[in-house]
């Protein structure tokens, strides 16, 4: 059987069809790839600037037994910052805000102090 011009067109032309819908769904998938690896890293690095947090706030409370007057400063961590402040007397406020990179994250504790026991009362994450 021969072909004409007009069959051998046609081929072509599916060719180039089902090349257009292949790179079309490969382009999708690398975007939706792509996305999904963004959605990860940030998830990641909200995990790691509580973690900052919770770190900056156990280590108020070890200052504080060793100094009561302690009263709050910058912890340097080796994947980012804590930011801590401390007030009251009796019962205590200590806030630690855990940073890395465009990421914050805040824990609150609230404790009561006497005769330099810290005796830890409420734990939590704060907006």
């Amino acid at each position: 059987m021969k072909l004409t011009n007009d069959q051998s067109g046609q081929t072509i032309i599916a060719l180039l069809i089902f090349m257009l819908v292949a790179m079309t769904i490969t382009i999708a998938s690398i975007a939706i790839a792509i996305t999904n690896i963004q959605g990860n890293n940030s998830i990641s690095s909200g995990q790691i600037a509580l973690q900052n947090a919770e770190s900056g706030a156990e280590n108020a409370i070890l200052l504080l037994q060793r100094n009561p007057s302690y009263s709050g400063g910058t912890m340097t961590l080796n994947n980012g910052t804590a930011t801590i402040s401390v007030s009251g007397s009796g019962t205590i406020t200590i806030v630690s805000i855990g940073s890395t990179g465009n990421f914050q994250r805040k824990v609150t504790v609230t404790a009561s102090q006497s005769a330099n026991v810290i005796n830890v009362t409420h734990w939590s994450e704060t907006p």
